[in-house]
Order: C-alpha cells, then structure tokens, then sequence
C-alpha cells in the first residue's frame, strides 16, 4: 500500500527509525510491529497477533493496489475523486474521508490502514484493548483514559503538549500532519497538526488538508475554522513552531 503522496526529502533521526516509539508507556500490554513493503504498524494489545495482522495487512494492500492498478487516478489525485459504490470498502472509506476533506484519497491511507486493522483484531480477537500506530496515525481503543503526545519536529513545544483521551471517547482516530517532518505531502509550514475523529480515515484526511492550510502561524485560526466546519471532526491541534491553537472536544495535557 504506497504511503501518501510523497515528497522525498532527508528524515529527521528519530523519525526514520521510529524512536518516538520507545517513550509509548506499554501499560502491560504487548508491543510488536508489523511491516509489509511501506506500511509499518506498532500494534499494542493483550497478545502477540503479529501473524494475524500481518495477514490481514497483506489483503487490505491487495485490495488497494489492485483497485489503483485499474484506477491510477486514486493514486494520484490531489483532490476528491468520485465515489464509486462497487469499489472495495477500504476504498470507499476512503473517498468518504477525502471528499469531507477537500483532498485526494491516499490522504486517508496510513489513518484506515490503523483503524481496519485495530477494528479487525479487536473483533475477530475479542480485545477490550489494542493501539495501531501507523507513522504517527493512531487507532486507540482503551479502557481507561489516556494522554497521547504530540511530536512536532524542531517545535519547543514538540512532545511537551499532547492530548487527553477519555475512556468514554474510545474507540478513537487521532491523526498527525507535518510539513516539517515524515513523508507525507503537505502544501503548508505547520510543524503538526493532529486531529480526532470516531473515523481515522477521516482524521487522517483532515489532518492533510489543515495542514496544507497552515502556512504560517497567522494561518492557525482560520485552519482551525475549516477544520471545525467539517462534519465528524471532534478535536484539532495545530502548532506552529512556538504558536498553538487548539478546538473541539478535547483536553491538552502537558508531557
């Protein structure tokens, strides 16, 4: 499953090899990842069910790339694309999220990618508890609240604000954009910009598009005015080097 647009440039340390990764508090669950071509899951849940995601991976790309293999333009495409009923459903969850957006659809794919593999092993499984992590993107089913930080780059204020997820708000989507850090294509400077959503798909989608909005520190309002117009977003943060601004449901938390 290609990762989203990309733009290649030189990777910070950390990020490359996933360092952020180590500060997760595991809180007795175990921890293993999962890597099939681009896609690279952190997964945490009460068991070691590498094989299983991993399968379950493997069919999620198949159906992906087998629809881009007769669909380019999903590939491609930097705006929403038609929806199409007969397309797989990962597909269609992701021409959902791009059209509420205002972006293409590989702007979704590492957030669904986090949320169909955590709500398959949490169904097939009977798991009260699983995290996806994918690049950044989060699927977060807990049962108990917890405090997700926010890794922003060369930011002060990078890993020292997060936020607080209650345990009534789970299962939840919580998605990262950068223009300063990771892979991903984005038109704006914003530092971070995370957003929560019930759909990771759609968190994820978002988050792209606000951060394309974001391309100075004077931008952050009216980002977070888009942002919020748009129907199952339910919190944002954006920073902007030392700038913050924050909305929706949702409680900062120092780290």
């Amino acid at each position: 499953m290609p990762c989203k647009q990309k733009k290649h440039k030189p990777l910070p340390g950390s990020y490359c090899k996933r360092e952020y990764r180590n500060l997760v508090d595991k809180a007795g669950l175990v921890s293993f990842e999962v890597q099939v071509r681009e896609t690279d899951l952190n997964i945490l849940t009460s068991k070691d069910l590498r094989s299983e995601a991993r399968h379950y991976v493997f069919g999620l790309r198949n159906q992906l790339e087998n629809y881009i293999a007769g669909q380019p333009e999903f590939l491609q495409s930097l705006i929403p694309i038609p929806y199409e009923p007969t397309a797989p459903v990962v597909v269609k969850e992701m021409m959902r999220a791009a059209a509420k957006a205002g972006v293409g659809p590989m702007a979704a794919v590492a957030g669904v990618t986090a949320q169909y593999v955590g709500e398959f092993l949490a169904r097939e499984y009977s798991l009260d508890e699983i995290v996806v992590e994918n690049g950044g993107d989060i699927y977060l089913k807990r049962q108990e609240d917890c405090s997700v930080a926010i890794f922003a780059g060369t930011s002060p204020l990078s890993n020292k604000v997060g936020i607080t997820v209650k345990k009534v708000q789970m299962p939840i989507g919580i998605c990262t954009s950068s223009a300063t850090v990771g892979h991903s294509l984005s038109f704006g400077r914003a530092d971070a910009v995370t957003v929560i959503s019930r759909s990771t798909a759609l968190a994820d989608a978002v988050a792209t598009r606000l951060g394309n909005e974001t391309k100075s520190a004077d931008d952050i309002n009216q980002a977070i005015e888009i942002g919020a117009a748009i129907d199952g977003v339910l919190g944002i943060v954006i920073i902007h080097g030392e700038q913050l601004g924050a909305w929706g449901d949702i409680e900062l938390a120092g780290v």
